[in-house]
């Protein structure tokens, strides 16, 4: 399927890496110009080069840091005028939450719910005068579920899940759309992270871990970012301008539930 969006230029925030990558390969592969992002400046040049030369595409590397004012300027001044922003940014590490400070509280939620809502703000005036935008929220599985030591990750993106909810009933029409995709368990460097100081914890092998985090999949496999940035695609698509407001669970069925 054609999904009508090349020539569009994209921002994919925090797209080094994982599931952001994802998105800037699958987005690039439709002939989009993209402008990817991240801290670490070579990194960041290595996989633009890479994805380059995977798609032919046009992909810009912007260094930065996505919740500071000076690393959204950076984005927008590579992309001014954006017609897909895929909002994605680093969740705090997993604690109890009665661990957590003010300050600890304070930066989860700048990093997962305000950033996002700056970035909407700044790019969806220019979007609706020009009458398409889409913008995708990567967010998490467990706003709809909780994850033990995640409190503070879940709550600032369900937050930003519900402040964007009446947002994007008011630009629908307007062919703009705001849309959430909440990944379950993905096979990213953030999930495998964490396997060691659970293997440390539980007297077993990292690898133990992963097959027991797998075999609690429906689909006995974890996702990968490629099929991830496909949906995120289609999302951004010319097609997809008829959906708005809605949260896309892809977590292999780990989610019980029928709604």
């Amino acid at each position: 399927m054609d999904l009508g969006i090349a020539g569009r230029t994209a921002i994919v925030c925090a797209s080094s890496k994982g599931l952001g990558r994802g998105c800037a390969e699958a987005l690039a592969a439709e002939g989009c110009r993209v402008v990817i992002n991240g801290r670490d400046g070579a990194r960041l040049d290595t996989v633009a080069a890479e994805i380059r030369e995977r798609t032919g595409a046009e992909v810009i590397a912007v260094a930065g840091d996505v919740a500071t004012r000076e690393g959204q300027d950076a984005l927008l001044s590579a992309a001014p005028s954006p017609d897909i922003l895929v909002n994605n940014n680093a969740g705090p590490p997993r604690k109890d939450f009665r661990e957590l400070t003010r300050e600890a509280v304070l930066a989860g939620v700048v990093a997962n719910m305000v950033t996002p809502i700056e970035l909407v703000q700044r790019v969806i005036d220019g979007m609706s005068e020009r009458g398409f935008g889409r913008i995708v929220n990567i967010t998490s599985a467990s706003v709809k579920a909780p994850i033990t030591g995640l409190d503070l990750s879940s709550g600032a993106r369900a937050g930003l899940t519900a402040f964007l909810a009446g947002v994007a009933r008011t630009v629908a029409d307007r062919n703009v759309t705001i849309n959430a995709i909440l990944p379950g368990m993905f096979d990213t460097d953030r999930l495998r992270g964490g396997f060691p100081a659970e293997a440390k914890l539980k007297g077993v092998s990292a690898e133990e871990v992963a097959a027991a985090r797998m075999s609690s999949v429906p689909a006995r496999r974890f996702g990968s970012p490629e099929e991830f940035g496909q949906l995120c695609a289609y999302l951004c698509s010319a097609q997809a301008g008829y959906i708005t407001g809605q949260n896309f669970l892809i977590d292999g069925g780990a989610f019980p539930g029928a709604f």
